[in-house]
């Protein structure tokens, strides 16, 4: 189960040492900001996720209507915390909070290993999070259109990958992951 971090204000006061009371109550009117950490179980298969134009989109903390809006404007957007989004099963990509990597418009990068058993986490990050291409995941992505928020599509900004559409959509195809009743 992933760990939605949405603790309450007092102890997110007293964990950052914080002495004085107006921090405190400042703390304790504005709340913390929704965030998550992903773990395995949290991955599922692209057929529980909702094709877009060629890669899959899922948010489980109940803001996909809100990420596929983003992902159908053609001027594009900022996608909802915990938007998860893969091109292939192996490699995903997952908004934070802001400001848990600005370099990376606070995307955290996966390389996954995927097998009928589930999911396991490779890596995860950011610039040192490699794809299977051998780059950097974060820095093929930084090359996006910023109003695109690192969504790499053909016509994003991005360099194209040394794959055809048709093998990306065969290794789609293939993901071995069971359908689970989670979904997105």
């Amino acid at each position: 189960m992933r760990a939605l971090l949405v603790a309450p204000p007092v102890l997110i006061a007293v964990a950052a040492g914080c002495s004085s009371m107006a921090a405190l109550q400042a703390s304790t009117t504005t709340g913390p900001p929704e965030d998550l950490v992903m773990q395995a179980s949290d991955f599922v298969s692209l057929k529980q996720m909702t094709p877009v134009r060629g890669f899959f989109v899922a948010n489980r903390a109940g803001h996909l209507a809100e990420a596929l809006a983003i992902s159908a404007k053609a001027d594009g957007g900022t996608y909802p915390v915990d938007t998860v989004i893969q091109l292939v099963p192996q490699e995903a990509m997952v908004k934070r909070r802001a400001g848990v990597d600005p370099a990376g418009d606070d995307w955290e990068f996966f390389s996954l290993d995927v097998s009928a058993s589930g999911t396991k986490i490779v890596s995860r990050g950011g610039t040192e999070v490699i794809n299977r291409f051998g780059g950097g995941c974060s820095s093929c992505h930084a090359a996006a259109d910023p109003k695109f928020d690192f969504i790499c599509e053909h016509d994003h900004g991005c360099e194209p990958l040394p794959i055809s559409d048709d093998v990306i959509h065969g290794i789609q195809l293939a993901d071995p992951r069971p359908v689970t009743p989670t979904g997105n």
